[in-house]
């Protein structure tokens, strides 16, 4: 009877071992998901209570400053006082007069809780000081207050930080003033916001914070020398729970806010009372489970390792096998079939990629036959045509002059039989095409005329031999024999976009569109030619020697003459060999 092998278990029974173990037992007999749950739930509490304690402080805070608004608006909208206080006054007897008449009786019972005191203030030169006004002297123009007012141009109060201060300050400018400038002070009650803040019930820091992010006021009384900093520069400790409350849809409070934070230990201090007892349990739930999965994991993990070596072996190559081993798992099957496929690899890579790579050579030395053969085909063709020119011509005149023809045919004939290479310059291209049309020339007499232009800096470029002599010969024969007026027939060779242009354009009887599309259909069949040379010839060569590398375009019409454009691949003359 064999002996009882952790390796001989399935890899499922080795998981549901490992999860009964490791995570069902933990699960049953430790508090550390109550314990997380009611952290949670506490935290939660705690965060809701102290939201609530910065709303009401944030709507406590506004009652107070609203009731110094509703001040400022009072006497914003009074009509006889602002006319009052602009007015200039003969002596200061009418002014005093008018003091006591209404002005006084218009400050008197204007004070309540939330404001400690308002001053009015005005350049006006015929007021005297007293009570509630003052004079807008250049003191008054200097200090704090007066300077942040300054960038502030609305109709509404602005609220204002300064001298240990909140204030309230509004240009009484609704009616005509006549030029004169008239402010309202309202100093609110700073001992009453002080008591907001302490009594709020927000367990933590509260700041103030203005529409630039400074702070301006807070309930840390051993913070004071924060008040003007702004808030996002202070660093506050990591186990910080922030809040934030912003005024908004106020105009005069827009963009002030109240930011508060709470140490998490306060939130939790309930909670952690008990610590000690679950971390020694959660130690338990830990290490436990911990000893049962890194046993059972290793017995996984070294033989998947050990595969994996062997796999990055394979792809260099190297095809060793894994040396068996006495196990019946997953694992152990695994390293079975992986010797197996080992084998099969290094068997097909000798039997089938060897004989592969035989059969692209064989095929490779095909094309090149093929390549040889249609260059062997070209010569007989346009030798025929040649001397078919000269005999014609011969017999239609009977002239001494076939002599410079007949001179003509050989150059041409003593070129294509020279060329021992696969290639040619453009320059030797052209020559033996320049040659061709002066035989046509002779045999058409004026009735073809002809222009080669080719730009200096591509005649040595290498192409292939022949490719576009056959087009310029269907031109001079196909296209203009047949035409009644004088033929023409240009070529031009140059570069654009880095590829070797060749454009020939014939004034003779084109095609229709359906000879065309048969035409081209013609030049992409993969069939013999048979005896059928010239384009057909040149086309395919150009196939074998740049594949999808080159464009063919043809554009013509019946009566309109012939456009033939072919782009190539730039090849330099020291580039490219035989």
């Amino acid at each position: 009877m064999p002996r009882w092998n952790l390796n001989y278990m399935k890899l499922r029974d080795k998981l549901l071992l490992m999860y009964v173990l490791s995570v069902f037992i933990p699960i049953v007999v430790t508090n550390v998901v109550f314990y997380n749950v009611t952290s949670a739930n506490i935290r939660s509490q705690k965060t809701r209570d102290a939201g609530m304690a910065l709303n009401n402080l944030k709507n406590d805070l506004r009652v107070t400053i609203d009731q110094g608004v509703g001040l400022s608006y009072s006497l914003y909208t009074d009509p006889v006082f602002n006319d009052t206080i602009s007015r200039s006054f003969r002596s200061h007897f009418e002014y005093i007069d008018a003091y006591n008449s209404y002005l006084k009786g218009q400050f008197s019972g204007q004070m309540n809780q939330g404001i400690r005191w308002y001053q009015v203030y005005t350049d006006n030169p015929t007021i005297l000081s007293s009570g509630y006004i003052d004079r807008l002297t250049d003191v008054v123009r200097s200090s704090n207050w007066y300077v942040q007012f300054q960038a502030y141009s609305a109709p509404y109060p602005a609220l204002i930080s300064a001298d240990q201060m909140l204030s309230l300050v509004q240009r009484l400018d609704n009616l005509d003033t006549g030029g004169r400038e008239q402010l309202l002070k309202i100093d609110l009650n700073m001992d009453m916001i002080k008591q907001y803040f302490h009594n709020s019930g927000f367990d933590g820091k509260v700041y103030l914070v203005d529409p630039e992010g400074r702070i301006q006021f807070s309930n840390d009384s051993t913070e004071a020398s924060q008040i003007g900093k702004r808030y996002s520069e202070i660093q506050f400790p990591n186990k910080m729970i922030p809040f934030g409350l912003t005024y908004t849809g106020i105009n005069y409070l827009e963009g002030w806010s109240l930011q508060g934070v709470m140490d998490e230990e306060i939130v939790l201090k309930e909670v952690r009372k008990s610590r000690s007892f679950v971390v020694w349990l959660a130690c338990i739930n830990f290490v436990l489970p911990t000893i049962i999965i890194a046993t059972m994991s290793r017995t996984i993990h070294v033989r998947l390792v050990r595969i994996l070596k062997h796999m990055k072996k394979v792809k260099t190559q190297n095809f060793q096998t894994i040396p068996p081993e006495d196990a019946r798992d997953e694992i152990g099957q695994l390293t079975m079939e992986f010797n197996r496929m080992t084998e099969t690899i290094h068997n097909l890579i000798h039997e089938v990629y060897l004989a592969d790579i035989q059969k692209k050579d064989l095929e490779l030395k095909q094309q090149q036959a093929q390549l040889h053969a249609l260059h062997s085909q070209i010569n007989p063709h346009f030798l025929f045509n040649t001397l078919e020119s000269v005999r014609m011509r011969s017999l239609i005149k009977g002239e001494k002059e076939t002599a410079k023809i007949v001179h003509n045919m050989a150059k041409m004939f003593r070129k294509s039989i020279s060329w021992n290479q696969n290639d040619v310059t453009v320059k030797e291209e052209l020559e033996l095409i320049e040659s061709f049309l002066q035989i046509q020339k002779y045999r058409f007499g004026e009735k073809l005329q002809y222009n080669i232009e080719a730009d200096p800096a591509v005649l040595m470029y290498r192409i292939p031999k022949m490719v576009i002599l056959p087009f310029v010969e269907n031109a001079s024969i196909h296209g203009i024999e047949s035409s009644p007026g004088v033929g023409i027939i240009q070529l031009f060779v140059t570069t654009e976009n880095e590829q070797l242009l060749i454009g020939l354009t014939d004034n003779g009887i084109g095609m229709s569109q359906a000879k065309l599309e048969e035409l081209l259909s013609y030049l992409d069949q993969n069939t013999d030619m048979g005896e059928h040379v010239g384009m057909k010839n040149a086309y395919s060569r150009l196939k074998l020697c740049y594949e999808n590398q080159f464009s063919f375009y043809i554009q013509t019409g019946e009566g309109e003459g012939t456009h033939i454009q072919i782009k190539l691949p730039l090849v330099p003359s020291a580039m490219r060999g035989d």
